[in-house]
């Protein structure tokens, strides 16, 4: 018995298995201090964000300020709206509304102007050639579909967009739309939106090229925002991101049962991609389902390859076909 019970435990305390022990621990060491580094050398680049309140210029002013205003401002001002529709603007019920809850949400923006800081110092650091962008923010009606807007030199952020899920001015809003208004989403919302602007326009139309266009977004958001949580980067809520975990397994098996990776047919992006209440399996589980289920899947695919091929530059990761990304990463989640 003994003898027996020492056969067992000999294996475990074999020489062999102290080094791979040691080594895996060493290289886990290695990595946090890799991760410390960079982020202290992160947060020495110098970026300091400040907002140009837009918004705060033209509501409760006067109509005098439009002319100077549309010269700092010409491309918020449409050439072929004449003054008067600024004036009738400054002066609307509804406007004046948003406004002021707008500026009681947002009486002091300094914590927001240094998590955009924080975003932008790692842009700096993975992408050194961007430029930081002039930061403004506007009221623009509840646009919700256009939450920020970047280009290489213009951020602009609709505070309206983002005065918290439960405000009362949100009524009549679906709850899965809604949920997104909130300051909490506003760096990720920037960090896709730059990812829009820096990742190789999709070529790949088939499911599998959308779903990792997806993922590869999500993985910048990973690099971008690193001490954000995941069902932030999602826009879920953390029930939901543990639902896609639980059920990710079932999830690819559905995806390959249906011959879906290689289909053309936009009805899967609908399904499975776009801002939708819950993902549509056309099962009884819908309900129970967040929606975009398959920028979920794409970012596992995505960050399964980096893992697989560290090697590879993010700039070489980001070029990557969909099919050589996805071969590459030998995904196949398991139980």
């Amino acid at each position: 018995m003994i003898a027996n019970l020492q056969s067992r435990l000999t294996p475990f305390f074999s020489f062999s298995n102290i080094a791979v022990v040691f080594f895996s621990v060493f290289i886990f060491f290695l990595s946090c201090q890799n991760n410390i580094n960079n982020e202290s050398d992160i947060e020495s680049i110098p970026v300091e964000i400040k907002f140009d309140r837009f918004d705060l210029k033209f509501y409760g002013q006067s109509p005098e300020v439009i002319p100077q205003l549309k010269k700092d401002y010409p491309f918020l001002f449409p050439k072929q709206f004449s003054d008067s529709v600024w004036i009738k603007r400054q002066k609307d019920s509804l406007q004046l509304l948003l406004q002021n809850a707008v500026s009681q949400v947002y009486k002091d923006v300094t914590p927001l102007e240094m998590k955009v800081s924080h975003l932008f110092k790692h842009i700096q650091y993975h992408f050194p050639k961007v430029k930081i962008p002039r930061v403004i923010t506007l009221t623009n009606n509840v646009d919700y579909q256009i939450k920020t807007v970047y280009s290489d030199s213009l951020l602009l952020i609709s505070l309206d967009t983002f005065l918290g899920a439960n405000h009362p001015l949100y009524e009549g809003i679906p709850n899965y739309i809604r949920k997104e208004l909130d300051e909490k989403y506003i760096t990720s919302q920037i960090a896709e939106k730059f990812s829009n602007y820096t990742i190789p326009p999709i070529e790949d139309r088939t499911f599998l090229g959308q779903m990792l266009f997806e993922g590869k977004k999500l993985y910048l958001q990973d690099l971008l925002l690193p001490h954000e949580e995941d069902h932030i980067k999602m826009a879920y809520t953390e029930i939901e991101l543990e639902w896609v975990k639980e059920n990710e397994i079932y999830i690819w098996q559905y995806f390959i049962e249906k011959q879906m990776l290689y289909q053309t047919d936009p009805q899967w992006a609908e399904r499975f991609l776009e801002p939708a209440p819950f993902t549509k399996f056309y099962l009884e589980l819908d309900r129970e389902s967040p929606g975009r289920i398959g920028r979920w899947i794409g970012w596992q695919i995505v960050r399964k390859f980096r893992e697989q091929n560290t090697e590879v530059s993010l700039q070489e990761l980001l070029r990557l076909p969909a099919q050589q990304l996805f071969n590459q990463s030998k995904y196949k989640p398991k139980r």
